[in-house]
């Protein structure tokens, strides 16, 4: 089986592509011919050992993958050779990785793809969408109404949050690129924030007066100073990336409006929850609205090239990486 893989933590160069022994279906296991796998930032963490978690050496890196069901484990249900389907959370906690010819899913981390949808996009948005998912309903609590300020809602989770918060009854603030800002409104947002103006907060504070219910930053600044002058009384800060950022937090502006802060990796998220992210998924991918901004396709054998572009920020859209042959 082709496969790319680390035999050690490294940089970019640590992967490589090869063979490695054809898989072994267990009880519980869905065995998938894997069409795409996806390179998310948080993939580079593994690889690196910058996100420590259990990784079986050699291993196959990434997390996201569509492809056809194989062979099912007797206990495997729900499933039948044929199936297409898609997983966002292989590569870590013990799993194998995606960036192969196979991979072997349990059934509880395994979904469905929809008629219609294309395999490149549907991989592309698999953990951005599960990450927006998580970050609005799990960790954020979002209700009918509340005004939600996204920062980054240009990129692949800031495109998330955007549809779904406005699917779901939110005033959405987007802040993000000039350039995006036709196609955040497209998404649902209400207002627009150019994040190179030289006032985005008074921007935002004349857009939601009363102030911001949920106040959600995929840029990875992490300006709490800022976030917690924006909110309205019970307001929530939801933390989703930005590793290395240690903000000042104005503890006493937090409290004295019974605001909150709460974070979340998506790597800790539970099976079931990931299922029930899933099941929104689905239903977006399927009505055509849910699609990433752009898709930046690479062989699998270019593994390593694609880790590289990812960390560099040099990719012209969501990495994917394409069977071969």
């Amino acid at each position: 089986m082709l496969a790319a893989y680390i035999e050690q933590f490294g940089p970019p160069d640590a992967i490589r592509y090869g063979e490695l022994p054809p898989l072994r279906t267990g009880t519980a296991d869905v065995l998938v011919d894997v069409e795409v796998s996806a390179v998310n930032h948080v993939d580079t963490f593994v690889r690196s050992g910058a996100w420590r978690t259990d990784v079986p050496l050699p291993f196959v890196v990434g997390r996201d993958l569509v492809g056809t069901v194989a062979a099912t484990g007797p206990a495997a249900v729900g499933f039948s050779p044929g199936d297409r389907v898609w997983c966002n959370s292989l590569g870590h906690a013990g799993r194998q990785g995606a960036a192969a010819e196979q991979a072997l899913v349990t059934a509880d981390r395994l979904y469905r793809l929809p008629d219609g949808v294309a395999a490149a996009d549907a991989v592309a948005v698999a953990h951005p969408a599960a990450t927006a998912y998580l970050a609005l309903f799990t960790h954020g609590r979002l209700r009918v109404g509340e005004t939600v300020v996204v920062v980054g809602a240009g990129g692949n989770v800031g495109s998330a949050l955007v549809l779904m918060a406005a699917r779901a009854g939110a005033r959405v603030v987007a802040v993000a690129g000039r350039d995006s800002a036709a196609r955040v409104r497209a998404l649902g947002a209400e207002a627009f924030v150019d994040y190179r103006d030289d006032r985005v907060a008074e921007r935002i504070r004349a857009a939601a007066p009363s102030g911001v219910d949920m106040y959600v930053d995929t840029s990875a600044r992490n300006d709490l100073a800022t976030a917690v002058d924006l909110l309205a009384r019970r307001g929530r800060i939801v933390l989703l990336s930005g590793l290395e950022t240690c903000p000042s937090l104005p503890a006493g502006r937090l409290y004295v409006k019974d605001c909150s802060i709460v974070g979340f990796a998506i790597s800790q998220a539970s099976a079931d929850e990931l299922a029930e992210a899933a099941r929104h998924i689905g239903r977006l991918l399927a009505d055509g609205s849910l699609r990433p901004p752009a898709v930046h396709a690479l062989p699998l054998s270019a593994a390593a090239e694609a880790h590289r572009l990812v960390e560099e920020g040099k990719a012209r859209g969501k990495v994917v990486l394409h069977r071969e042959g």
